[in-house]
């Protein structure tokens, strides 16, 4: 095994022979949004951007499902499947079969095993001093998820919160090139521990990192949900958790204090957050945005202590 859970590694990593190297996931999560096949595409698109993540090709995946018959038509389920089955053909895998539960709560998600040329992945902990960090997607979906279970979010955000959810963190498709690849030193994509716990993530070897709070994209409507207080649960367990290891600048919570919030907000089908060599930052970000419109430098790794700076 190449992977360990030291340092929140995406998948599970092994030496297949002497030029690849295979990934292998899971992951599965509750509806986020009401219509039942953008809830599989934003589901698969979550298990799939681990591969991603990693710098590989999904190949293969699997059906993981908890559905409860007794109170929900089948057709519901077969357009969750439906979903899931168009984003892993969009990825240009296959998907070869499954399995499934009974279960009160609708669940989906995808178990992915995909491949990546040795020498060229890409972990979690690998930043090196002066590298800028890249973000891919607009922050702020679990702020956003809440106010749409409320009610309360405008369908035209809803729809670009779902838009930026299903869409596949497949980087491949900007054409990132010879000249671009080897200075991407590391990654990792945000979900769950939003952006404050994987940033916090990558920081190994004596790594420090300083985010720019001004250059952070977040969705539309979120700042306003924020505002009236529409917060996601585990947005208090994240900066109960990566809290302390974070430091703000004396006037950056003053110029955005909703920024506190927003870099907590657990997120479902996140960005990636790319550490990239400084000289090549900008064309990467250039090549990334032609697929990715939200994508943004945020910051830049130095020697340091293990923490975070919003300055």
């Amino acid at each position: 095994m190449l992977s360990s859970w030291s340092h929140g590694e995406d998948a599970a990593l092994w030496s297949i022979d002497e030029r690849r190297i295979g990934i292998l996931t899971v992951d599965f999560i509750t509806p986020i949004v009401d219509d039942p096949r953008k809830f599989g595409e934003i589901a698969a698109a979550n298990a799939l951007s681990d591969v991603f993540a990693m710098g590989g090709r999904p190949l293969v995946a699997l059906n993981v499902v908890g559905f409860p018959t007794s109170r929900e038509p089948l057709e519901t389920l077969q357009e969750i499947l439906s979903g899931g089955a168009s984003k892993i053909a969009e990825a240009g895998a296959i998907l070869a079969g499954g399995h499934s539960v009974q279960d009160p709560e609708p669940k989906y998600g995808l178990v992915v095993f995909g491949e990546v040329e040795k020498g060229r992945e890409w972990r979690v902990d690998g930043a090196r001093d002066g590298d800028a960090l890249i973000l891919t997607k607009p922050l702020g979906v679990g702020i956003a998820a809440t106010a749409i279970k409320a009610g309360l979010l405008p369908h035209e955000h809803e729809e670009r919160a779902a838009r930026s959810m299903s869409m596949l963190n497949d980087w491949r498709k900007c054409g990132l090139g010879e000249d671009l690849l080897p200075a991407i030193h590391a990654c990792t994509d945000v979900t769950g521990f939003g952006l404050a716990g994987h940033a916090l993530d990558m920081l190994g070897g004596g790594m420090s990192l300083d985010v720019r709070a001004d250059r952070l994209p977040i969705l539309d409507g979120v700042r306003e949900m924020a505002a009236m207080g529409l917060i996601p649960a585990g947005l208090y367990l994240n900066r109960e958790h990566s809290g302390g290891r974070v430091e703000w600048a004396l006037d950056a919570g003053a110029r955005d204090p909703l920024i506190n919030d927003i870099i907590y907000d657990p997120e479902t089908s996140g960005g990636l957050l790319l550490a990239v060599e400084r000289d090549a930052a900008d064309g990467t970000a250039d090549a990334l945005g032609k697929i990715f419109p939200g994508a943004a430098r945020i910051g830049e790794f130095h020697r340091g202590d293990g923490g975070l700076r919003v300055i």
